[in-house]
């Protein structure tokens, strides 16, 4: 037990090759890295957990290796790489700015910079969360992030770039990391899965990564939590159960019984949601979502747009060519309005109910253009 380390912490990446889904912040870093073009300053923008921190320590790590590989990677064999590894570095400072905001923190800082390394080509700091310096933490490090002497580099981490003062954007080279596709978490869980040799089936993996919304961190934390709770087999059943999703089978099967006109099979069947713990938004987003994947299964040039297993894939494109376009696009157009307007619904229970109905009506209206 001692001796457990989380995923996220485990497999964190170490080299530019390994970074996930970023691969045109480190492209662009290598090439910088390879032709000496290196920036004084870099801030790192985006969401929690798509690799900022991460990308950050390997460019300083990087960068103060003194052997690169042919492909712009450290070698891991140096003395600094060594040093390194073993957080024994004494040319890269972190600095959490959430806690060590003040002016007075950063002109501690301020002072070391100016003190040559004494091994190693250059001293990296590193800032996280720098929105949450204060204004006079700011104005006090933008002389030195302006004019730094030639072995200092900085770079500074955020999910909020807004909140960063222009002086400052002004004096940093600007990367934006994007929000991890959701193929990219799936390889990378199965990547994980096998290494630690816990049984999957992929669609669960597909589950965790819709549910981190583009986090790699956060999905690896959910990794952890749903192997802890699954006893080592990780399941698409166990999985909803444990994330408290949805099963997509009731939308299916929504579906189905609305382009028969099934009434009262959907009242029932959304009663049986409810018994499970649901609420009615939770239920009209999802949906929502389940109809514009339909929508965009009809054409085979969208399909690409679907973020779930190839089982599920094959299930949406069969019931997108069952219903045909119009008939779709009229169930999303209802389902929309009533999930836009669900909030301001005094009786929810019966605003839904009367939605389904609205739904279960449609074939008869569209039945001429659904069947030509």
């Amino acid at each position: 037990m001692d001796n457990y380390i989380v995923s996220a912490r485990k497999y964190r990446p170490t080299t530019f090759e390994s970074v996930v889904g970023q691969s045109h912040i480190t492209t662009t870093l290598k090439n910088a890295i390879r032709t000496g073009q290196l920036a004084q300053a870099f801030l790192f923008c985006g969401p929690r957990g798509v690799g900022k921190t991460t990308c950050a320590r390997i460019l300083a790590k990087t960068i103060n290796c003194t052997n690169l590989t042919a492909d712009t990677e450290a070698c891991n064999e140096c003395e600094s790489c060594r040093s390194f590894n073993s957080g024994a570095s004494m040319n890269i400072f972190e600095l959490d700015a959430a806690s060590n905001n003040s002016v007075d923190d950063i002109r501690e800082l301020v002072k070391q910079v100016y003190i040559p390394p004494q091994t190693g080509r250059y001293k990296v700091y590193i800032i996280d969360e720098v929105h949450m310096l204060s204004s006079a933490a700011f104005n006090a490090f933008l002389k030195t992030l302006e004019e730094p002497p030639a072995y200092a580099k900085f770079i500074l981490a955020t999910t909020e770039k807004h909140k960063i003062i222009p002086t400052i954007l002004s004096r940093c080279q600007i990367f934006d990391f994007k929000r991890i596709e959701t193929e990219d978490i799936v390889k990378h869980l199965a990547y994980v899965a096998d290494k630690e040799q816990v049984p999957y089936e992929p669609d669960a993996l597909h589950i965790i990564a819709r549910k981190a919304e583009g986090g790699l961190r956060d999905a690896l934390s959910l990794f952890d939590q749903l192997v802890s709770f699954t006893g080592n087999n990780l399941t698409y059943k166990s999985c909803l159960e444990n994330l408290n999703m949805l099963d997509s089978d009731y939308y299916f099967r929504f579906v189905d019984m609305f382009k028969n006109g099934d009434i009262s099979g959907s009242l029932l069947l959304y009663q049986e949601i409810i018994d499970k713990g649901f609420d009615g938004q939770h239920f009209i987003t999802g949906l929502s979502e389940h109809l514009r994947n339909l929508m965009v299964s009809i054409d085979p040039a969208t399909l690409k747009l679907l973020e779930c297993g190839e089982s599920e894939r094959q299930r949406f494109g069969q019931q997108s060519a069952a219903c045909g376009l119009p008939l779709v696009m009229r169930y999303l157009e209802i389902a929309s309005d009533a999930e836009y307007r669900f909030r301001d619904a005094n009786n929810k229970r019966l605003f839904i109910e009367v939605a389904l109905m609205k739904l279960a009506a449609v074939m008869k209206k569209l039945q001429p253009q659904a069947a030509g």
